[in-house]
């Protein structure tokens, strides 16, 4: 073995024990960074030539890095409505100022109170629009993949389009007798008013419901449109409800004050043939009265958003000052063939590589992506523990190698004495 391969041999040794040191110190300064996926230094072995049983040419040793994108890191929980952890495949879709598209397994996610955005580390957390069932608004594709915008929806308000009644009307109340209840009701801004219906029976097992105009709930002298229809009920012999005359039967209040769009208000009154809605049943009282049940209407007063929380599974989910809360996004999970071959930017960030592929967004739990946990966070999958064990072994080793180069130096020194 020559000198000179001696000396090669260990500055290779030392020049990769240095690289070695970096990994594990980088590993170490990340131990509390979310998402972090640690780093590992891959040692090789170098040779120059074969050699033979009289001859050996040192080639010393090269190394290069890993990085374990892949590696799961322990899931930790946040205070935080807006943080969230993936537990299995895939990586969140993030996106920065120009529009690039990187990846991120780090979900301490917060909303932006400049535009609304859900951000972490400058990035922008990118998913789908939903209805306000959670269901996907186009499809699960790139094309559809948008910002989260928390504040696209600030403020809600529903006209009411149904009203479900159950209630008993008293078979032993006589013609012409009269009855009274009364229907909450929203117009398209939100505005709430009262309805009342008069119930009259007007024969043997028949009956009619007809509509007074509505007014504010909050003022009852104030009329707020012009309510319209009539309807005629039937019920069999046995007190279910035969028949609605219109079919099915409907209430229309036109010219809201308010300047509301016109509504169409579908009662809902059971089902024919069956006591799931309205019935006529003896009330056995000297004097009979409507026993009413229920009275449930799905219109939705104006309120203003309150909060944003993502819920297991990635539903972005917005709550207003009303009590109701709504799906506006869903979050997005990106899986590729090979994770760990993704490169590696700053903020603990990642970009597609020829190595990784490209990538295929699904749903949490969907096409082989992970879950995803709201108010969790990923832990970085430093062990310090780990880490110390293999930085005294670089240590160690780059201290040998330093010894072989003082000995080849001195060896050098012999050698040029021997020749003076």
């Amino acid at each position: 073995m020559s000198l000179t391969g001696a000396l090669y041999s260990a500055v290779s040794a030392m020049n990769s024990q240095s690289q070695a040191i970096s990994v594990v110190s980088d590993n170490i300064a990340n131990a509390s960074t979310t998402g972090y996926k640690t780093v590992t230094a891959s040692f090789e072995s170098m040779l120059t030539d074969s050699g033979s049983s009289s001859s050996y040419s040192a080639g010393g040793v090269s190394v290069s890095t890993r990085y374990n994108i892949s590696s799961q890191g322990l899931l930790a929980a946040s205070s935080s409505d807006t943080a969230i952890a993936v537990q299995g495949n895939g990586l969140f879709v993030v996106t920065d100022a120009s529009g690039a598209t990187y990846y991120t397994r780090n979900g301490d996610f917060a909303t932006n109170d400049d535009n609304g955005y859900l951000t972490v580390n400058g990035y922008t957390l990118m998913g789908w629009p939903t209805d306000q069932d959670g269901n996907v608004i186009g499809g699960e594709t790139a094309g559809t993949l948008t910002k989260i915008d928390t504040s696209a929806l600030q403020s809600v308000a529903a006209a009411t389009t149904t009203e479900t009644i159950k209630a008993n009307l008293p078979a032993d109340a006589a013609t012409g007798d009269t009855f009274s209840t009364t229907l909450d009701v929203y117009d398209s801004l939100g505005t709430a008013s009262n309805v009342d219906v008069t119930w009259t029976k007007t024969g043997e097992n028949t009956w009619s419901a007809t509509f007074g105009n509505p007014t504010l709930a909050s003022d009852s002298t104030v009329t707020t449109g012009t309510s319209s229809g009539t309807i005629s009920i039937t019920f069999n012999e046995g007190g279910t409800l035969a028949s609605t005359s219109p079919s099915p039967a409907t209430l229309s209040i036109t010219g809201w004050t308010t300047g509301a769009a016109d509504s169409t208000i579908t009662m809902s009154l059971g089902t024919a043939g069956g006591a799931d809605g309205l019935t006529q049943y003896s009330s056995d009282s000297d004097t009979p009265a409507i026993d009413l049940k229920s009275l449930d209407q799905d219109g939705l007063a104006y309120g203003s958003l309150t909060g944003i929380a993502i819920a297991d599974g990635g539903n972005v989910n917005a709550t207003y000052s009303n009590g109701k809360t709504y799906t506006i996004y869903k979050v997005a999970l990106a899986t590729f063939a090979n994770p760990d071959g993704l490169t590696t930017s700053s903020g603990g960030v990642y970009t597609e590589s020829t190595t990784s592929g490209v990538a295929t967004l699904h749903e949490a739990g969907a096409g082989g992506a992970g879950d995803i946990y709201g108010s969790e966070l990923e832990s970085s999958t430093a062990d310090t523990t780990s880490e110390f064990s293999t930085m005294i072994t670089a240590q160690q080793a780059y201290s040998a190698a330093a010894q072989v180069v003082s000995t080849v130096k001195d060896m050098y020194d012999t050698l040029l004495s021997a020749v003076r």
